[in-house]
C-alpha cells in the first residue's frame, strides 16, 4: 500500500537539490541563497515574492518586518511559522534577486517551473495555500488579464476555504489596509479561523 506521504529521503534530496542549484548565478548579484521550507505534513503553504536582503543574509523565511506582520494576518507565532512540520514556504523566486530602482527586483523565473512542482507533490492534499503578492497570485489564480491584486483579495470567498490571495505584507500595506477596512474585518478573521483548523 503507498504511504500518503513522500518518503523523507525523498524530501532529503530533493532539499539538497534545492540548495546546490546554481541555474541563475550569474544573474544574481548576491549570489544564489534558495530560502525555503516544507515538509510531508505541512497542512499549510505561503507562496510569496522572493527573498528580501535581510532574509538572504539570514537564510531565514520572511525573517523581517514583513514576515511580523503576515504572522500576525495568519494568528500564529514564530515557532509554529518556523515549524517546517506544519507551515511550509515557496516563494516564487527562492533567492535574493537583488536591488531595482524602487525596491527589489522581480522573482526570478527560472525556480517556478523547475521546482514548484516537485516542492508541492510533497505535501498534503488538503494543504491551505496563502498567495502573497500579485506574482503568487498571478501564477496560481484563473483570472482574467488586468485584474487588479485589490480585486483578488477583495474577491478571496471565490477561490475557495483552502486558497487565500494577499497583498504582500510590506511596510507600504499599512496604507492600503486603511483604505480598504473590509480586510481587517472581513478576510483576517476568515484566515485566522482556516489556519487554526490546519493546524
Amino acid at each position: 500500500m503507498k504511504s500518503p506521504h513522500p518518503a523523507q529521503g525523498v524530501i532529503a534530496s530533493l532539499r539538497r537539490e534545492i540548495a546546490d542549484c546554481t541555474q541563475c548565478a550569474a544573474d544574481l548579484a548576491a549570489g544564489p541563497r534558495p530560502v525555503l521550507q516544507f515538509s510531508a505534513t505541512a497542512r499549510i503553504l505561503v507562496i510569496g515574492q522572493a527573498p528580501g536582503s535581510r532574509v538572504h543574509a539570514s537564510g531565514v523565511p520572511f525573517d523581517d518586518p514583513s514576515g511580523d506582520r503576515l504572522r500576525d494576518w495568519m494568528g500564529i507565532d514564530k515557532d509554529t511559522f518556523y515549524d517546517a512540520s506544519r507551515v511550509a514556504i515557496m516563494p516564487m523566486g527562492f533567492c535574493y534577486p537583488g536591488k531595482g530602482r524602487s525596491g527589489d527586483l522581480p522573482p526570478r523565473k527560472e525556480c517556478a517551473p523547475r521546482w514548484h512542482a516537485r516542492v508541492l507533490e510533497c505535501l498534503p492534499a488538503d494543504r491551505l495555500t496563502l498567495l502573497v503578492g500579485s506574482y503568487a497570485q498571478a501564477a496560481y489564480l484563473p483570472t482574467p488579464a488586468g485584474t487588479s491584486m485589490t480585486a483578488q483579495v477583495e474577491d478571496f470567498r471565490r477561490h475557495g476555504p483552502g486558497v487565500f490571495p494577499l497583498p504582500h505584507p510590506s511596510w507600504r500595506v499599512v496604507m492600503w489596509m486603511r483604505q480598504h477596512p473590509w480586510f481587517e474585518a472581513e478576510l483576517l478573521p476568515a484566515l485566522r479561523a482556516a489556519v487554526r483548523a490546519r493546524l
